[in-house]
C-alpha cells in the first residue's frame, strides 16, 4: 500500500522526490482511508505508544493494568507498547494470569449467559463483521469467558465500560495480534 503524508503539496513533492519519510501518525493511502480508520473503527483517545516499563515479566508478555485502563506488551529493555483499553465496569472487574488460548480476525459474537440474563435484548449470536462488538481481532483467555478485542465504540477507550473483557480499538486490536500468539502470557492486574 503507497502511502503519503496529509501535509502540504510541498512536503508530499518532498516525499514523492525521496527526500522525506513518512511517520504512522496522519497518512493516507490511495484506497481512500486513513492510518486512524482503515478498520472502522476511528482513533483511539488515547494513542498506542512506546514507554519506559521497568518490569520483571518476559518480553512478549501482555500486562493488563486495568486501575491505569492500559494494556502493556512487555517489550524488553525496560520499555512496552502501551495501549488504551476500556475494562470492566464496576463488579466486572477482575486479575489472574491467563494464556491467550485462541485468536480469531472478525469473531462471531454469542453472548454468555450471564449476559443475557441481564440484556435479553441482546441478540443471541451476531457474525464476524464491523458492527459485531468484538470489532476485528478478539484473543481468547484461558477458559474464562474473557477477551481482549476490537470495539466499534473508540470513545469507550479509557473507560470502565465492558462486562470484563478488555476492549482496543480494531486499529490497536490488530496490532497487538499481529504480535502475539497463542500461549502468550496475560497478566491482569486489579489494583
Amino acid at each position: 500500500m503507497i502511502r503519503f503524508f496529509a501535509a502540504p503539496i510541498a512536503a508530499m513533492a518532498l516525499l514523492l522526490a525521496g527526500a522525506g519519510t513518512a511517520s504512522a501518525a496522519g497518512m493516507i493511502d490511495f484506497t481512500g482511508t486513513s492510518s486512524t480508520g482503515y478498520l472502522g473503527s476511528g482513533a483511539s483517545p488515547v494513542p498506542r505508544s512506546t514507554v519506559m516499563y521497568p518490569t520483571n515479566y518476559a518480553p512478549g508478555t501482555v500486562v493488563v493494568n486495568t486501575t491505569e485502563r492500559r494494556l502493556y506488551l512487555v517489550l524488553g529493555g525496560g520499555q512496552a507498547l502501551r495501549y488504551g483499553i476500556g475494562v470492566g465496569r464496576d463488579g466486572f472487574r477482575w486479575g489472574g494470569v491467563h494464556r491467550i488460548t485462541a485468536k480469531k480476525e472478525w469473531p462471531d459474537w454469542t453472548p454468555p449467559s450471564q449476559m443475557l440474563a441481564r440484556r435479553p435484548d441482546l441478540p443471541r449470536h451476531m457474525k464476524g463483521g464491523i458492527e459485531n462488538p468484538l470489532g476485528a481481532r478478539a484473543m481468547y483467555l484461558g477458559s474464562t469467558l474473557y477477551r481482549i478485542h476490537g470495539s466499534n465504540e473508540p470513545e469507550t477507550i479509557g473507560q470502565a465500560v465492558s462486562s470484563g473483557c478488555f476492549r482496543m480499538t480494531n486499529e490497536d486490536v490488530a496490532d497487538l495480534y499481529g504480535r502475539v500468539s497463542v500461549g502468550t502470557t496475560v497478566v491482569v492486574l486489579n489494583n
